[in-house]
């Protein structure tokens, strides 16, 4: 890992595959770059043709360059990589980067040739970026191996946070927003197609370098999933947080799912997931993912946290406005308590309601830093948010000055501001004094909730084996089974035509179709609910048999369910899903026929034990009349919350994509809970 990390990031001669002669082409920059930022490694050119490019010694191929090479950037067109790799393997270069697109984005043909050249590096212990690499900065160094447009800047700022992207653009964007306000990077790397390198094993590479403080990650989506497992523990231990910004929370793609399940439990509610499970802070504005390193980096996860922030402000507008985005992203701005409005009593401020105005008593550096200095006394509250009118503008010394005593006086909390103006300077000035500060109050909140939500990366519990065997193609009947064995059994009996002979159950009864191809049986008239009786059953068997055969003439019918109607104090849905992206989740919400329309669901990474799956039921809204609401009688959520245990043991078996519970219907205290539908998809 030493070794890949001095190739990628400090290496000391550079073979530049493809350069050009021309400077206004692509394939000059990195070459130009590397000078114009100050490397002072070996350039090295490969050029066929020419003997010098831009005044370094050139050389026909890679194999003619004297000497060891630690990084081969190929800048070549997509149809000469594969010949260069070839040459850059047998070279023994020990990491390259390639530049081109058109592998495995482009169709089956791009897909070969990509698994082409991941072979041929395999066999010889050549690590790939890329395809579609945009190259590596590494800023503290000044080793900006990059053809990055945003590398025209005559200055680049350096600093300790480092950021792995999969979009080779979003480097530059990213970087040149940070240096607009003086934020700097050690280390910027683009990943491209990841058809070697993940973005995850990208990062994990600089959790021990002495120069990174906190490690960014522009996503576009989670490939390898066990390397950002293995980066966040990592990262965690060594007390650097990792903060992910990730494209894709739109829900279009639901339809293509077989169950509910697979609608509800979409790939963005399942990196979510993922990222609460490791202890990865995730962001929903870009400019929160350069914002929140300050407040995050040389500090803990919160231990209990309140969810509540203290907030002072010198202008009412400003105030209220990041009290608003704060509360819509369910934080909540809190009026001092009884210490900290003692404390404010005795400085003479006068405070009421959860906003500390100091607009009318003066604004003074004095009166700011006496104010926060009483907030950090607060017992109920995460954080004082100091919220900075137009002296941020046209005062900055002044308008900084008041948080940065405060912050000297050494408080218990952090201490945070949201500058309402445009206020550059005062932005610099805060950046400098590693204090965070935010441009918007959108992505002040969306910060501060990530930092609220932040939690240490969370131990896999241990799983039983379930050794239940399962059909190719199951039906509800064999789905049933399978929970049976799991610890999740409701009485039915299967019946495979509709004479035969009535089922040993209680009547009433509800009567369901058995086919392993239809997941939602209402659709195509196969439940029927309240049958009283052996003839009725039979009857309506028929009936059913006919009815289903039309509506769905190319379901496989298998048979018949029935069960004993149940009746609780109210439904769930609990599901199981293994998530292309990150794995196995498991999904908890309202249930019913309407769980879609509604979506009340949170997830969790599979498996989780009863402590995790109590408040998943926390969280979802419609199960909270459950737990006593306003003298409402109380559900039996501890069985609810062994079965959500249970349903997420299947984390355990490979062979299961997608599994559902749709209603698990929630009785009184002690009286558990009923399996009333039941659902399976076997893996491809």
């Amino acid at each position: 890992m030493q070794d890949l990390h001095r190739a990628l990031f400090q290496p000391r001669r550079i073979a530049l595959i493809g350069a050009s002669s021309d400077p206004k082409r692509l394939t000059a920059r990195a070459q130009l770059y590397l000078r114009k930022h100050g490397y002072t490694g070996d350039i090295l050119p490969v050029h066929p043709r020419e003997a010098e490019v831009l005044g370094a010694r050139a050389y026909p191929t890679v194999t003619d360059i004297p000497g060891e090479v630690d990084l081969a950037y190929i800048l070549l067109n997509t149809p000469h990589v594969e010949g260069v790799v070839d040459a850059v393997a047998a070279k023994g270069i020990p990491a390259a980067c390639v530049l081109a697109d058109g592998f495995a984005e482009a169709g089956p043909e791009g897909a070969a040739l990509q698994a082409r050249l991941l072979a041929t590096a395999r066999r010889a212990g050549l690590r790939i970026l890329g395809p579609n690499s945009m190259g590596v900065v590494n800023l503290n160094d000044r080793i900006a191996c990059s053809v990055n447009a945003a590398l025209e800047a005559d200055s680049l700022p350096a600093g300790r946070i480092a950021l792995v992207s999969q979009s080779g653009s979003m480097m530059g964007a990213i970087m040149s927003r940070g240096a607009s306000r003086g934020i700097g990077f050690s280390h910027l790397v683009g990943t491209g197609n990841e058809a070697d390198l993940s973005a995850g094993e990208v990062a994990g590479l600089l959790v021990d370098d002495p120069q990174v403080d906190a490690i960014l990650l522009f996503l576009e989506a989670i490939r390898q999933p066990q390397h950002f497992a293995d980066l966040a523990r990592r990262a965690h231990e060594a007390g650097k947080p990792v903060i992910a910004y990730k494209l894709g929370r739109s829900p279009y793609g639901a339809e293509l799912a077989t169950s509910h399940t697979g609608a509800l439990a979409g790939s963005d509610a399942a990196a979510e997931a993922f990222f609460r499970a490791h202890g990865i802070l995730r962001v929903t504005t870009l400019e929160a993912l350069i914002e929140l390193p300050a407040l995050a980096r040389s500090r803990r996860p919160p231990a209990q946290p309140h969810r509540a922030v203290s907030v002072t402000t010198t202008t009412g507008g400003g105030g209220a406005m990041a009290v608003d985005c704060l509360g819509v992203a369910g934080i909540e701005a809190r009026a001092p308590d009884a210490a900290a409005g003692a404390k404010l009593d005795a400085a003479g401020i006068h405070h009421h309601g959860r906003l500390l105005d100091l607009t009318l008593a003066g604004a003074k550096p004095e009166r700011v830093a006496a104010a926060i200095d009483a907030l950090q006394n607060a017992a109920d509250t995460d954080l004082v948010l100091s919220v900075i009118g137009s002296s941020a503008q046209f005062r900055p010394q002044d308008a900084v000055a008041g948080i940065l005593r405060a912050r000297d006086a050494g408080g218990a909390k952090p201490v945070a501001a949201f500058l309402v103006p445009q206020a550059d300077a005062s932005l610099r000035l805060l950046a400098e004094a590693g204090i965070p500060a935010f441009r918007t109050p959108e992505s002040a909140a969306d910060c501060i909730r990530a930092w609220c939500d932040w939690r240490a990366p969370r131990p896999a519990p241990s799983l039983p084996a379930i050794d239940h065997a399962l059909p190719a193609r199951p039906d509800e009947a064999d789905a049933r089974r399978l929970f049976a064995a799991l610890g999740l059994a409701s009485p039915f009996a299967v019946l495979r035509q509709p004479k035969d002979a009535p089922p040993d159950l209680a009547f009433p009864v509800a009567l369901k179709i058995l086919s392993p191809d239809l997941a939602h049986k209402t659709e195509v008239g196969g439940v029927r609910l309240g049958i009283p009786d052996a003839a009725t059953l039979a009857q309506e068997a028929a009936a059913m048999q006919g009815r289903v055969a039309r509506m769905a003439p190319q379901a496989t019918l298998t048979g018949f369910l029935a069960q004993p109607m149940a009746r609780g104090l109210g439904e769930a849905i609990l599901g199981f899903r293994r998530d292309p992206e990150v794995g196995p989740v498991v999904l908890l919400g309202t249930g019913g026929v309407t769980a879609e329309l509604f979506r009340d669901v949170t997830l969790r990474l599979a498996p989780v034990d009863e402590a995790e799956a109590m408040a998943m039921i926390d969280e979802v809204k419609g199960l909270r009349p459950l737990a006593g609401w306003r003298g409402l009688p109380r559900g039996d959520l501890p069985a609810l919350a062994r079965a959500v245990v249970a349903l997420s043991r299947l984390a355990a078996r490979a062979d299961i994509a997608e599994a559902e519970i749709n209603p698990l219907i929630i009785h009184a205290e002690g009286q558990g809970v009923t399996v009333a539908d039941a659902w399976v998809v076997r893996a491809a």
